[in-house]
């Protein structure tokens, strides 16, 4: 692959290819270690980290545009997303130099190029697993990592404030859907689900309220078998019931904390 072609190309012609002033960023939650991690990427050309993202064909729906986007970045497909907000402030990207970018692509660009003028953003949040995530860098970025959601670097343009609002969204769904078929693994423990509530809530739960509640729904299957952890701590393991966990997404729930 010519990096460099490749990036003249899409400063150049991309217009052809892609809809101006109409981007998707995406921020892609993941459960690792008791921690929910974010997905970010470093760019080449800005110093800052940024959310996955990128521009929407001309002929493509937005929400195939928002899944081809997350599969270059983590290599997934089926990943659960949903729109969340629209970023659409005239001075969003002024919080960087535009000169900043013609200078660091050392590229002749004039500044009525396609990707200087103002830029609205479709905001979605997707959750997948993490272990079945490969996080893959694009053409402006150095690496893409996943990060602490209470840890995060420093982020361009108005990134912050997405992540904000996408932390926001998230925990508010936990009253009204349920989450976790895209987070855990196909098998995990009570103890496990509830640790995923307690960090996206970021407060502690009362183990027999939550436990109560969460099977109340009908949306998990007890397995037989258990999860050795030590002398008298084995805790059956649990895998959610796919077509109740559908119809919980479509239909909704009262579940609040």
């Amino acid at each position: 692959m010519n990096v460099t072609k490749e990036l003249h190309d899409f400063i150049f012609n991309g217009h052809l290819t892609y809809v101006p002033h109409l981007s998707i960023d995406c921020a892609v939650f993941g459960f690792h270690d008791n921690q929910l991690k974010i997905l970010l990427l470093r760019s080449k050309y800005l110093d800052g980290w940024a959310l996955p993202g990128g521009h929407i064909q001309r002929n493509e729906h937005i929400d195939i545009a928002a899944q081809r986007i997350l599969k270059e970045r983590t290599g997934l497909d089926k990943i659960f997303l949903k729109q969340y907000q629209t970023f659409g402030d005239p001075d969003r990207l002024k919080t960087q130099s535009s000169q900043y970018f013609l200078n660091a692509v050392q590229l002749p660009i004039p500044p009525n190029n396609w990707l200087m003028e103002r830029i609205v953003s479709i905001g979605y949040y997707a959750l997948v697993e993490f272990s079945k995530a490969t996080p893959t860098p694009d053409l402006f970025t150095e690496e893409c990592v996943w990060w602490d959601i209470h840890q995060l670097p420093v982020l361009i343009f108005d990134h912050d404030h997405m992540v904000d609002l996408a932390l926001q969204t998230l925990q508010a769904q936990l009253h009204y859907q349920p989450i976790g078929y895209n987070l855990l693994p196909d098998k995990f423990t009570m103890p496990e689900l509830q640790k995923l509530y307690e960090t996206i809530v970021d407060k502690p739960l009362d183990r027999r309220n939550f436990q109560k509640k969460i099977l109340g729904l009908g949306i998990l299957e007890k397995l037989e078998e258990r999860k050795s952890v030590g002398p008298h701590k084995s805790p059956y393991y649990y895998r959610f019931h796919e077509k109740n966990y559908e119809n919980a997404l479509t239909a909704g729930l009262a579940f609040g904390f």
